[in-house]
């Protein structure tokens, strides 16, 4: 049996106890699910700091009709100057008809500047039925994979999707589960991971995050962790569970629970969450404030910094 039939073999095998079990008992807000395994890691934990391309959207997209004040170079050299280990190209502020001698050209200012290519991300929505639409968002991520194995990006970051007026919530989790394998299939072939993010709907708890890293057989899925996207009574338990699973970490600078007040977030506790479940890889920081990134962005990273030295 080679590596990739082991990885899966072992993702069937459901554990009666972990500590992610236990994590989700103990919080009151946190129902208990089924464990699998976390993801195997050796050596002390290991940080390298990312920044996403999605906290310069206004940038380079442009705001308010106005033209883009920036082009993905741009953003990457700024990377560089802010000290950085890598550089995450989301997927929205590419060019629709980019070709693969573009992402050569940007793959290759990266590596000169001392960058990796840490990840990128797409917007799909995997809760369609059988037709065009999903035939559509599944050769979309697909086409993202072949795009992320030009850069040299290792993983990219997905959504599961919304459940669908004719779908009850099991059929959108069913459908949700088909089309990330069938993408999971299709990247492994790439050497590209696809990591899904608790980005509301099916995914706005750990609950939800954890059935589909129950449900998900491929070992070349795992867990995009996003600091700001729970928005329970105890964030930080929620973050807790889903680490052990996480290949990418994503930090935003605030979190906010159910009454949706923000409040700055805490770098330290989200650390010792990354420490604890041994975590090795990047933390990206994802800026969504209003203020200008380029001024902020640079503020945000020292502070990670010294939270993860």
């Amino acid at each position: 049996m080679n590596d990739s039939s082991n990885v899966t073999s072992s993702r069937r095998t459901f554990l009666q106890s972990t500590a992610v079990a236990a994590t989700l008992a103990a919080s009151s807000c946190i129902a208990p699910a089924s464990a699998i395994e976390p993801i195997p890691r050796n050596g002390k934990p290991k940080f390298k700091l990312s920044l996403a391309a999605y906290s310069y959207r206004e940038l380079l997209q442009g705001k308010n009709g106005q033209e883009p004040q920036l082009k993905l170079s741009d953003f990457v050299s700024d990377c560089a100057t802010f000290g950085l280990d890598g550089t995450e190209l989301t997927s929205y502020y590419f060019p629709s008809n980019v070709t693969f001698d573009d992402l050569r050209t940007l793959a290759r200012q990266c590596f000169r500047l001392g960058l990796d290519v840490t990840g990128t991300a797409v917007g799909n929505d995997f809760g369609f039925p059988a037709g065009p639409e999903r035939a559509k968002q599944i050769d979309g991520v697909k086409l993202w994979i072949d795009r992320a194995a030009v850069l040299g990006a290792p993983v990219i970051r997905i959504f599961a999707g919304h459940v669908k007026k004719e779908t009850t919530p099991a059929q959108a989790h069913s459908l949700m589960v088909s089309a990330i394998e069938e993408c999971c299939d299709y990247a492994g072939t790439k050497g590209v991971h696809l990591a899904l993010e608790n980005h509301g709907g099916p995914t706005a708890t750990a609950e939800g995050l954890l059935a589909f890293v129950r449900d998900v057989k491929s070992p070349w899925f795992g867990v995009n962790l996003d600091t700001g996207n729970f928005h329970s009574d105890d964030i930080y338990s929620e973050l807790a569970a889903v680490a052990p699973y996480a290949l990418n970490a994503q930090v935003k600078v605030v979190v906010s629970g159910p009454d949706k007040k923000k409040v700055p977030a805490d770098f330290p506790r989200i650390a010792k969450i990354l420490r604890e479940a041994h975590y090795r890889g990047y933390v990206v920081l994802e800026y969504e404030e209003a203020d200008d990134p380029r001024t902020e962005c640079p503020k945000f990273l020292d502070q990670l910094r010294e939270a993860l030295a």
